[in-house]
C-alpha cells in the first residue's frame, strides 16, 4: 500500500495576510498562493513546497467560544517539526507569542504557543 501524506490543513483566521506574515517569519515558510476564497472570503496558502496551511477568512469571523479539546471535531493544535527548536522559540517570542508547556519527549523536546487568534501551535524537535 502507498502511504498517504498530509498536504494541507485549512483554518479560519482573523486576517490571512497577517497570519501568513508571522508564519513566514517564525518557520521560514513562503506564500504558495493567495486570492479570493469561498464566496466573499480570502485565502492565503503558506508553507513549504510539500505542504501548507490554508488561512481563510470571510473578514467577519467570530472568536471561538468552546474548548477545542472538549469539542468533537475541534482543532486541538497544529504541530510543526524543526531541527532548530531554540531558533524557532526565539522567533516565536520576537513575534510576541509566549511559549508554554515545554517538555522533553522521546526522542526530543517540544513547546506550545497560542497565536493572536487563539490557535494552539506545537513546535517539536529531535534535539535533546
Amino acid at each position: 500500500m502507498t502511504v498517504a501524506q498530509l498536504e494541507h490543513t485549512n483554518v479560519t483566521v482573523s486576517d490571512p495576510k497577517t497570519t501568513a506574515a508571522w508564519l513566514q517569519a517564525v518557520f521560514g515558510w513562503h506564500v504558495r498562493w493567495e486570492g479570493p476564497g469561498m464566496q466573499t472570503g480570502y485565502t492565503v496558502h503558506v508553507g513549504t513546497d510539500d505542504s501548507y496551511v490554508a488561512l481563510f477568512s470571510y473578514g467577519d469571523a467570530q472568536p471561538k467560544q468552546e474548548d477545542n479539546y472538549r469539542t468533537i471535531g475541534g482543532l486541538n493544535h497544529i504541530a510543526i517539526f524543526t531541527d532548530d527548536i531554540d531558533g524557532v522559540e526565539k522567533r516565536v517570542k520576537k513575534e510576541g507569542f509566549t511559549p508554554i508547556n515545554h517538555a522533553a519527549y522521546s526522542p526530543g523536546r517540544r513547546f506550545y504557543f497560542h497565536d493572536r487568534d487563539g490557535i494552539e501551535w506545537e513546535v517539536a524537535s529531535h534535539q535533546p
